[in-house]
């Protein structure tokens, strides 16, 4: 159970992928250290990440993901599943 607020509570499943990179490990490493860098629960998968925590701080993560990816010349796509229920039991 998490001690965060009903209402405030989301999981998404994310996945970030690279288009023409040259260095495509790279990029997904800086995914998922901007990912770590928040106040969130990460679940690394083979093929997507998922988050559960705030949703206001998921809001802002997946923003700073996509302006970062951006300003550093990355193409991408980002698939992502956003839900308002966690996935816990409460």
């Amino acid at each position: 159970m998490h001690s965060i607020q009903k209402g405030t509570l989301a999981s998404c499943e994310i996945t970030y992928f690279p288009i023409n990179s040259d260095n495509y490990i790279g990029d997904i490493n800086m995914v998922l250290k901007i990912i770590k860098s928040y106040p969130v629960e990460v679940e690394v998968g083979i093929l997507s990440t998922t988050i559960r925590g705030n949703s206001e701080a998921i809001f802002k993560l997946v923003k700073d993901v996509y302006d970062t990816m951006t300003g550093a010349n990355c193409n991408f796509t980002i698939n992502m599943m956003l839900s308002n229920i966690c996935g816990c039991q409460q």
